[in-house]
């Protein structure tokens, strides 16, 4: 028990010096955000006041919560600014246990990861909060005045980016699942109908049981499942032909 112990030893300390540093970025991003926290704030808020200009400004009912709601930006910020060094950290302590081939494979994985996280972000920031916002906020009359806590809301705006931001990996890894022989290149067609299943569930639960946001949420995951349906297809096709 001893030995083997001791031969898991500098595993364990790799892994802790390299969990050390990733928080120490973590910290230090988020430190820097904390430096542009109200601009942070005011570019979280802007799709709202667009969607809805007469609500001026939200409002929080505790003493802590505007606090606790800069604190939670700051780290959501922090852990998204890092995120390729996190994949980069995570690789690397897994490198040296992986063949040549396998060690490429797992750059174009850290590569595409993160341009596809950072893609999702963005699509989710500027193209689907904004139209989700304008439609829930259409609800306002004048007999129903919209105050909306700082806290829910950017509680709201972060599911909703983090959210998409996962789902743009979805054909990517579909692909990756295929590439790595763990699929058929048939297995997502045929289980189409549970995979969909899964989507309206995760989708029901990152909107907190709201299901027109569900609805909104699991009709783009439907698509980028699609999406990744074709990709599997069109990347065996090509590895069939260059295995010929």
């Amino acid at each position: 028990m001893i030995s083997v112990l001791e031969q898991l030893r500098p595993h364990h300390e790799e892994l802790r010096k390299r969990l050390l540093v990733s928080i120490a970025v973590v910290a230090a991003c988020s430190g820097v955000a904390w430096l542009f926290i109200d601009q942070l704030t005011a570019l979280c808020i802007s799709p709202l006041l667009r969607a809805a200009p007469e609500m001026g400004k939200l409002v929080y009912t505790k003493l802590t919560d505007a606090f606790i709601s800069y604190l939670k930006l700051t780290l959501i910020v922090g852990i998204t600014a890092s995120f390729p060094f996190l994949l980069y950290q995570a690789w690397m302590f897994a490198a040296p246990g992986l063949l040549a081939d396998e060690k490429r494979i797992a750059q174009r994985i850290i590569f595409w990861s993160t341009g596809l996280f950072v893609a999702g972000a963005l699509f989710s920031f500027f193209i689907v909060l904004p139209q989700t916002l304008a439609f829930f906020m259409s609800y306002t009359g004048e007999n129903l005045q919209p105050m909306l806590k700082i806290s829910l809301y950017l509680t709201f705006v972060a599911r909703m980016v983090l959210a998409f931001a996962a789902a743009f990996e979805i054909p990517f890894l579909m692909v990756m699942a295929a590439a790595a022989g763990l699929v058929r290149r048939d297995h997502f067609t045929s289980k189409r109908k549970f995979f969909y299943i899964a989507i309206v569930v995760l989708s029901f639960l990152l909107a907190a049981g709201d299901l027109t946001a569900t609805v909104l949420l699991a009709l783009p995951l439907f698509g980028l499942y699609e999406a990744g349906i074709v990709a599997v297809r069109i990347f065996s096709h090509k590895k069939e032909e260059a295995a010929l």
